[in-house]
């Protein structure tokens, strides 16, 4: 399936919608949970909807997925891209719930959003800016978050954008083919479509 995205239904993700997009930006997707496919994938894709704990509990009690997806992505070389909480299971390790161990791919911690503003309300939801940092090529523009939990890289040379909500958190995150979003694409109409174009044709 050299032309296939494979969108990862592991019981955690806004699946529906992002599948339109996808499919609006020009994918083929094909929805699945079967090892088989996601490591014949040519893109990747690994929504997220929830608390860290559930989503990678979940990723783990899926048979084979995880095997998959480090096949895929750590050995081939499979470009791969985490929506929302499924940017968050890059991490070395994410801290709601307890402490969790994520994949690890991009080491850092996700931990609780803590706005500088009292007034400003968690979970963090709604239109923000992103605005891109070190020098990397991505667009600035509005998008649609939902979270109160955030990740922060160890490198920060992985972080291709930010946004602030009381302040600073990584928008977008990068190195090599692995990307992660922080926001909805699926919900940030012109730029989420703008940014999974981007990312179907760099």
């Amino acid at each position: 399936m050299p032309d296939t995205v494979a969108l990862i239904d592991y019981g955690a993700g806004n699946l529906r919608s992002a599948a339109r997009a996808l499919e609006r930006a020009g994918a083929k997707v094909v929805l699945t949970d079967d090892p088989a496919v996601i490591a014949a994938a040519a893109r990747i894709v690994l929504p997220g909807v929830g608390a860290f704990a559930q989503c990678i509990n979940q990723l783990r009690e899926r048979t084979g997925i995880e095997a998959a997806l480090n096949e895929a992505v750590n050995q081939r070389g499979v470009p791969f891209l985490g929506i929302c909480v499924g940017m968050q299971l890059l991490a070395s390790e994410g801290h709601e719930h307890g402490v969790h161990a994520g994949l690890g791919w991009l080491p850092g911690i996700v931990s609780r959003l803590a706005p500088s503003d009292p007034t400003l309300k968690i979970p963090h939801m709604g239109w923000n800016h992103v605005t891109p940092v070190n020098d990397a090529p991505v667009p600035a523009g509005d998008a649609y978050f939902v979270h109160s939990y955030a990740f922060a890289p160890h490198d920060v040379a992985d972080i291709q954008a930010v946004s602030d909500h009381g302040g600073q958190f990584a928008a977008i995150v990068k190195r090599g083919h692995i990307t992660g979003v922080q926001f909805h694409p699926e919900k940030s109409q012109a730029y989420g479509l703008a940014f999974l174009q981007n990312w179907l044709n760099p």
